[in-house]
């Protein structure tokens, strides 16, 4: 089994900061990408960020030059450093890791979820 725990949501004004994290525990062999995607009340979940061994980091253009993505892979651990936050950020930011468990089975685990809201 393999479990992910995110933490670091909270309430914040526009223009301010939050740092998410996400840890992974259980039957890990490796990890290939870490990501952030979020949802948002009424619409799809949206691609935030990831960050995959041998390639670097990925973002979406909504979020450029605003989210810093980083990992601690001895803690497997991924970061989301958020700085000029938006009321438009308000969303449920969920990550995600695409990891190989012991059993060498390849696959796509998602934490629980921690809530961002901005307000203007």
């Amino acid at each position: 089994q393999v479990h992910l725990v995110e933490s670091g949501g909270g309430l914040v004004q526009a223009g301010g900061s939050l740092r998410l994290s996400c840890t992974a525990s259980g039957s890990i062999f490796s990890i290939t990408s870490m990501g952030w995607y979020r949802l948002a009340p009424g619409k799809e979940r949206e691609f935030v960020a990831t960050i995959t061994s041998g390639i670097g980091t990925n973002y979406a253009d909504s979020v450029k030059g605003r989210f810093t993505i980083s990992r601690d892979s001895a803690q497997k651990t991924v970061y989301l450093q958020m700085n000029s936050l938006k009321p438009e950020d308000t969303a449920v930011y969920y990550c995600n890791f695409h990891l190989i468990d012991i059993r060498s089975i390849a696959k796509d685990y998602w934490g629980q979820g921690t809530q961002v809201t901005v307000s203007s």
